[in-house]
């Protein structure tokens, strides 16, 4: 068992693929963090949209606001600050694609989607995910029928610091952690000793490590001014010694109790490993 393991960050992306922020203490749910990945970008089509396909979603920064969170264009100080609410009305419905799953979700505000498609360039509307939709973790993965907001897979992702010291002494330029948009970061121990890990608490709240999290081209975009790395680093770098299968992995990904109080400085203690 790894000694002195501690909480050292809790991220929220309110939006997914648009920036986050971090907390001090965070409630647990179903669905993961409180706040987290509620709200959804969808182009015409209703299709989900990220910066996979749309690098600049990450010039539209994310900071907290009373019930809410504010949306601001790194790149366009014209455009004055949107405010969302942590929370949607359900006045208007729709159905939504996410990967392969459909779901149901709550329209936000016309002023909303106006802000957006002026701020991206393109027509879009931005959905809520509603505590009566039922989205599941890969049912391959998840015995306890555990749910997952808008994120890609999970309702948590982990990351210890160590392993991304050790990612950026092989880097001809540091990235920062922002680049894979953890929600949990812990600090000790060693580089990638969480491969091994199965059950775990922080604070005294349960967790599980499902599988490594297989990264994408996303983590090759400067979470600062939406630029792609030229060469692809860090994906091409992680590659050459953290790929499994056609996967590259980075991170952990986690279910967790469903309920719960986090608070950055909680102690982290492995019960099990794999």
């Amino acid at each position: 068992m790894s000694a002195s393991l501690t909480l050292t960050g809790l991220f929220l992306y309110p939006v997914k693929s648009l920036g986050g922020f971090a907390v001090a203490e965070a409630d647990v749910t179903a669905r993961g963090l409180q706040h987290d990945r509620r709200w959804l970008l969808v182009d015409e089509r209703n299709r989900f949209m990220t910066q996979r396909q749309l690098p600049e979603l990450a010039l539209l920064s994310v900071a907290p606001a009373y019930n809410g969170f504010l949306i601001t264009h790194r790149q366009r100080p014209d455009l004055l600050p949107l405010f969302i609410p942590f929370e949607a009305t359900p006045e208007r419905t729709l159905f939504v694609t996410i990967w392969d799953d459909i779901a149901w979700a709550w329209r936000g505000t016309p002023q909303a989607d106006e802000w957006m498609t002026e701020a991206l360039g393109r027509s879009c509307r931005l959905v809520y995910m509603s505590d009566m939709v039922r989205r599941d973790v890969e049912p391959e993965h998840n015995p306890e029928g555990q749910l997952v907001s808008f994120a890609d897979g999970y309702p948590f992702l982990m990351i210890g610091e160590a392993a991304l010291a050790d990612l950026n002494t092989r880097l001809a330029q540091p990235v920062l952690m922002n680049r894979f948009r953890p929600n949990l970061v812990f600090g000790g121990g060693t580089p990638y000793e969480d491969d091994h890990w199965e059950n775990f608490q922080i604070g005294g709240v349960s967790f599980r490590a499902v599988r490594g999290c297989g990264r994408c081209v996303l983590t090759t975009i400067d979470q600062q001014s939406a630029i792609k790395n030229p060469v692809g680093d860090p994906l091409r770098t992680l590659a050459t010694y953290r790929k499994v299968e056609n996967s590259t992995l980075f991170g952990q990904n986690v279910t967790g109790p469903g309920n719960g109080r986090l608070r950055v400085g909680d102690a982290l203690t492995v019960l099990s490993h794999k």
